[in-house]
């Protein structure tokens, strides 16, 4: 039965290809039949289009040949009939091995007739072919040397210094261009006059500093002042990054050390600029876990080429930092950073004549007064303040007006220091409970002897979750020199805890908020300062903490408190007095001038924003002011 169904899907198989065979057929039949039946027309095409070689001898004897061309390297002749047309391919006709008959025939009915060879074309391409083989071969070659000789100057450059070289003309920056820290440029100006006339010194026997180090906050001009300083002198200026110096392979660093100082020298008399110095002199052997020996040889090296075996006259080393406390005793000693420049935030007088600075190439309307804003942004540094002109400048794009008001740049200073202006809230419960809160703040401000004078107060809500906000006018004096006197901090405490006095002497205490979260924050950290610092309370002239702890470098790491904790408890009872007489004298300020309060919110309330001019004005109608803020209004 196997044998049988075995046999029987044999012959089906067999008769489906059978099937498939003849419907591909019939198919093919179908689809071209044009190919079928245009198959003699081709043929007789392909017989008009070819002759033999006797019927090329027939024609020639006719006269119908036009020209033709022999090529004895195939045996072909290219035949021109004269029944074609002028575009028309010649006829090719197969010769014979010997064609003197042909040619024969040819000069006796005069047919034009040339010989020719392709064997030279032909071996031309032949031999071009192996040829174009063997240069894209050698261009490969070429390539894999060049990119390995690359790669092995690459190795044999890691340790080239990264400095960028910058010439006077590069700079671009004299001490024109630097403002508001004069005192700077002229420790400064001695060693411009030592570059330009090193003579001046020399003939007396001074010897100019080898390095000057640069200290002071972020923002400052240090790297500017670096600039004007080769700008002055008109030498050339390598600048380079601390953090240039340190890589993970070893003596790397000190490799591109030796390699800067080369290059220096070369130059000298010359000026290197590190910037960010302590990101490589940072002290040796310090820290938690131990230090980078691979920095640590970098600073060695650095201190070797300093003042070492071998002099660098006419390198002068300049550095910047605002860590100076982080820095390497050895770094710091005479002979080699001899000199610390301090370039500290400018004063007023100094932050008009940055602001001058700055004010070139914009357009400011004349009605703006520099000196009211230099007075108004008091711990601006020199890029704080190119930052505020130049938001006031976008603003003022913003706004499509020609040139830039007042309004722009008191809308950039609230910009930058508190947040961006957000939508008015709707006159509601919550808004007025702000207006209460900040109308608490600038009432005491108002009243209380020793505070600062108020420069405006608003309910416009800002970005960061500021409802609003009482802007004081800080004293200069006070900040400049941190000196801040008993009644001054007294005062400050009670004006910050005026916002919660007011909303608990209005709504009560059930009613209070969290707003005053940051308030409270900022009393703590004063009223501690009171006690523990400034010797300022019943525990007598004690300095129980101190400013610098710096765990970063391994000090004061796990240290015990420096004091017993029964004095502790102690400090805590007088930081909580503090608070709480000054939170009572806030409270009955705001009780005893509750109809000024209510009359002040209503007013704030409907206009948002009231003027510190407006708002002195208004209480000097309801209770006499101190003599410092009747001062201030005039």
């Amino acid at each position: 039965m196997s044998n049988l169904a075995k046999k029987a899907s044999m012959g089906r198989s067999s008769a489906t290809r059978r099937l498939g065979l003849a419907s591909l057929l019939a198919a093919s039949l179908i689809i071209s039949p044009g190919m079928v039946t245009s198959a003699p027309a081709l043929a007789q095409k392909a017989k008009a289009d070819s002759l033999t070689y006797g019927e090329l001898l027939q024609k020639i004897d006719k006269k119908e040949v036009k020209s033709l061309e022999l090529d004895e390297t195939e045996q072909v002749a290219n035949v021109k009939l004269n029944s074609q047309d002028k575009d028309a391919a010649p006829i090719k006709v197969k010769l014979l091995n010997r064609n003197t008959e042909l040619i024969d025939r040819l000069k006796k009915n005069r047919v034009d007739f040339a010989e020719f060879s392709s064997t030279s074309g032909r071996s031309v391409v032949e031999l071009l072919i192996p040829l174009m083989w063997v240069f894209l071969l050698l261009t490969l070659i070429l390539l894999l040397l060049r990119r390995t000789t690359n790669a092995s100057s690459q190795a044999m450059n890691f340790g080239k210094s990264k400095a960028r070289f910058q010439m006077e003309a590069k700079t671009g920056v004299m001490f024109d261009d630097v403002a508001g820290i004069e005192e700077a440029k002229e420790e400064l100006q001695e060693v411009v006059t030592f570059l330009k006339q090193p003579e001046k010194f020399t003939a007396v026997g001074a010897k100019i500093p080898k390095g000057v180090l640069l200290v002071g906050p972020p923002g400052t001009g240090k790297t500017l002042l670096a600039k004007a300083i080769a700008g002055e002198a008109a030498v050339p200026f390598f600048s380079i990054s601390g953090s240039e110096f340190v890589e993970m392979f070893v003596g790397v660093g000190a490799s591109r050390v030796r390699d800067l100082f080369k290059k220096a020298k070369e130059n000298a008399p010359c000026i290197i600029f590190i910037d960010e110095i302590d990101a490589v002199g940072r002290q040796r052997g310090a820290g938690i876990g131990g230090g980078n020996d691979e920095r640590e040889q970098t600073l060695n090296q650095l201190l070797t080429e300093m003042d070492g075996f071998e002099g660098n006259t006419g390198i002068i080393i300049i550095a910047a930092t605002n860590r100076p406390d982080v820095l390497d005793a050895a770094l710091l000693r005479p002979g080699r950073f001899d000199r610390q420049v301090i370039v500290d935030a400018p004063d007023r007088k100094g932050r008009l004549a940055i602001l001058s600075v700055h004010s070139r190439n914009k357009k400011i309307d004349p009605s703006v007064s520099l000196e009211i804003v230099a007075r108004r942004t008091p711990g601006f540094t020199g890029a704080d303040l190119a930052n505020l002109l130049n938001e006031a400048a976008i603003l003022t794009a913003r706004r499509r007006k020609e040139a830039i008001n007042q309004l722009e740049i008191d809308d950039a200073i609230d910009r930058l220091t508190i947040g961006l202006t957000l939508n008015p809230l709707l006159d509601s419960r919550k808004k007025r409970l702000i207006a209460y809160h900040e109308i608490g703040h600038a009432l005491l401000a108002t009243l209380l002897e020793h505070s600062e004078p108020l420069n405006k107060v608003t309910i416009i809500p800002r970005s960061g979750g500021v409802g609003g906000f009482s802007q004081l006018i800080p004293n200069e004096e006070t900040i400049d020199s941190g000196l801040y006197t008993r009644g001054w901090l007294k005062d400050n405490i009670t004006m910050t805890l005026g916002g919660k006095a007011a909303e608990t002497e209005v709504f009560g205490e059930a009613e209070t908020t969290g707003g005053a979260s940051g308030d409270l924050k900022t009393v703590t950290n004063l009223a501690r300062k009171m006690v523990t610092m400034y010797g300022m309370s019943d525990l007598g002239l004690v300095a129980l903490e101190s400013q610098n702890n710096d765990v970063f470098l391994g000090r004061d790491w796990n240290n015990s408190s420096e004091y017993s904790n029964d004095m502790a408890s102690k400090v805590d009872n007088q930081v909580r007095e503090i608070a709480i007489s000054c939170y009572q004298e806030a409270c009955n300020i705001i009780r005893n001038n509750r109809s000024l309060v209510d009359n002040l919110v209503e007013i704030l309330v409907e206009q948002e924003t009231i003027e510190g001019e407006q708002f002195r004005n208004i209480v000097s109608r309801y209770t006499q002011l101190p003599e410092k803020q009747l001062a201030s209004s005039s």
